[in-house]
């Protein structure tokens, strides 16, 4: 067999985070995780990323409710064995990843997008730029 195709690889990260995002979606939908904090926790799980060498998998949480974000994290830290024994038995992988856990951003930098998009002088230029069209 050929090598592999640096997209080829890219795929399979793809595939393998988004396996994992689901494992990770379904166990906190069930909510058996024995955290105090993380108990009754809605937990959402954007993203996973996996190294080229899918050693390694971040995945991009956001809490919703009353749960603070860094007692979360704190919690997702704690339980992380628990976790990838979830991932582990939903998953044919030779190796699982190893999970890290982070907050996920991507929906402040959506509401700091529209806000700039919202600025009086920003519509100006906006409106300008389509009327010139």
């Amino acid at each position: 067999m050929g090598k592999r195709t640096h997209r080829g690889g890219f795929e399979r990260r793809t595939r393998v985070g988004e396996a994992i995002r689901h494992a990770l979606a379904d166990t906190f939908v069930r909510g058996d995780i024995n955290d105090p904090i993380l108990h009754g926790a809605s937990i959402t799980v954007g993203e996973v990323e996996v190294s080229p060498d899918l050693r390694n998998a971040t995945a991009y949480v956001l809490p919703f409710g009353d749960i603070d974000p860094d007692d979360m994290l704190a919690g997702l830290a704690r339980v992380t064995p628990y976790l990838r024994h979830q991932v582990s038995q939903r998953m044919r992988l030779r190796y699982v990843p190893m999970l890290r856990f982070a907050l996920d951003r991507t929906f402040d930098q959506a509401n700091e997008i529209d806000s700039l998009l919202q600025r009086p002088e920003v519509a100006r230029d906006l409106t300008e730029s389509t009327d010139a069209d």
